[in-house]
């Protein structure tokens, strides 16, 4: 942990241990916080609050600025530690070392565009409208991506002027602590970034039983999203909650089908489809089903899994024990439903967390994994007949994360611009998030964005001063 600047070691501390998802070896004991440790990092985050609120906006962006020097200079081994604790390729940990790059690059001109406004009022009467640093945040970020969350989680806070308590996964402790070194060696204060692990029940109610935290930012599931936002909501604290998905894939009989699988099947199998935005729910006109489909499978098939460290491997193991149980739990619960298994459904060797690609098809509504989200290398292909049956299909579910469509339509793309609910839309493409637009989902999915000038204005509070 980082407390207070101090690298916090075990002592008398419980501990974690760290395994790598490729051999299912332990990698080192991560210290546990217990009560003291986080009470020490609120009144480190209350301190560095009223410090960091007052620093001028050229203060904050040189730190991001900095830290994302740092990230460029220090790439290939962030990149390997993140392989080595999640299991993703190295070349996907190496672009998501890039993503904070970017990202803090962006916060960094946002430092400089907290605007206000003055309304237009009588003589001798002056009213503004002003924009200030929300207070202390208490920051949860998943496994998943052990470098991009982490970054997105501690970047808005601190170009905002706010102070933050960072409780990133125990599963990959290493990455995000590398990604606060790069802010406070870059110049952040000390008392302004802080990392706890710890069991997760226990931290988020000691954090935010505490009037000190003033903001709650969560990425992960939808079950412990609305824990957690019930718990805020005893001391009516902010949130910004990016919750799960079930991408909804529109693929209609106008396409490029070959195109379209070239895309798509990388997209599906990237972190072996542990992404909260990844295409999950393949929903193809039928006019061309059976060629998606069966090039789906093929291409699938081919992929080449094995060791992140390894070159040219396509897909890594999952990222814990309990990735592979689910994908066991939900396949065969689909294909005991009547589902069609055309490749994958097992796991594969005996060491590591490693699951086949899979592709499944003809998967009846009432299986669970057409309404859980999987989390895993499990595509599911349908096939519907007209446009209105496949939008009803893609909005069927209460969460709306991120969805994709393939059509040359321009009409049909309009249409489904309007008509699909999800806070993020691709169409004819898989490319959906950037440093400068939002990320984030509506219903299940969560509320409040990340990244581009909304992530900012997440950690802010708006001011009316009316002046006689």
């Amino acid at each position: 942990m980082i407390i207070d600047g101090e690298k916090v070691p075990l002592g008398h501390r419980r501990v974690h241990t760290v395994m790598n998802p490729a051999t299912g070896a332990a990698l080192g004991a991560l210290p546990l916080a217990d009560a003291a440790d986080l009470d020490r990092a609120l009144e480190t985050a209350q301190r560095g609050f009223r410090l960091w609120r007052d620093a001028p906006a050229p203060q904050r962006a040189a730190v991001l600025t900095g830290a994302a020097r740092l990230l460029k200079e220090r790439q290939e081994q962030i990149a390997r530690v993140a392989t080595l604790e999640e299991g993703k390729p190295l070349a996907e940990a190496r672009l998501e070392v890039m993503m904070n790059v970017s990202l803090f690059e962006f916060y960094a001109g946002e430092c400089q565009r907290f605007y206000g406004r003055e309304l237009v009022r009588p003589p001798g009467m002056r009213s503004t409208v002003v924009c200030e640093p929300v207070g202390p945040v208490a920051a949860f970020a998943p496994w998943n991506f052990p470098i991009g969350n982490p970054g997105r989680k501690l970047g808005a806070p601190i170009a905002a002027g706010c102070s933050v308590i960072l409780k990133a996964a125990e599963e990959a402790p290493a990455s995000a602590l590398a990604v606060l070194q790069c802010l406070l060696d870059a110049g952040l204060p000390r008392e302004v970034g802080q990392a706890v692990f710890g069991v997760p029940d226990e931290v988020s109610r000691h954090l935010l039983a505490s009037p000190i935290i003033r903001k709650l930012s969560f990425t992960g599931s939808t079950v412990v999203g609305k824990h957690l936002m019930k718990l805020a909501a005893e001391d009516c604290k902010r949130t910004t909650m990016e919750l799960g998905g079930h991408g909804p894939v529109l693929v209609f009989d106008d396409v490029d089908v070959e195109h379209v699988l070239k895309t798509m099947v990388p997209s599906k199998h990237r972190n072996a489809g542990q992404v909260c935005v990844s295409p999950t729910r393949f929903i193809v006109q039928e006019g061309v089903y059976r060629r998606f489909r069966d090039g789906f499978a093929e291409r699938a098939a081919q992929l080449r899994v094995g060791s992140g460290l390894e070159e040219g491997v396509q897909m890594g193991p999952m990222a814990n024990p309990r990735r592979p149980e689910a994908m066991e739990r939900l396949i065969g619960g689909a294909v005991r439903a009547g589902a069609k298994l055309h490749t994958g459904g097992q796991r594969l060797g005996t060491k590591g967390y490693y699951y086949a690609p899979t592709v499944l098809s003809e998967v009846p509504q009432s299986a669970a994994v057409m309404n859980e989200e999987p989390f895993g290398p499990v595509a599911l292909i349908n096939p519907f007949r007209t446009e209105a049956e496949m939008i009803a299909e893609a909005n069927r579910l209460p969460y709306g994360l991120a969805a994709f469509s393939w059509t040359r339509d321009a009409a049909r793309q309009k249409r489904l611009a309007r008509e699909v609910e999800t806070g993020m839309l691709c169409i004819n493409t898989t490319v959906l998030a950037g440093p400068d637009a939002p990320f984030g989902g509506v219903k299940w999915s969560g509320h409040g964005s990340e990244n581009g000038p909304e992530g900012v204005m997440a950690c802010l509070v708006i001011k009316a001063v009316h002046e006689g």
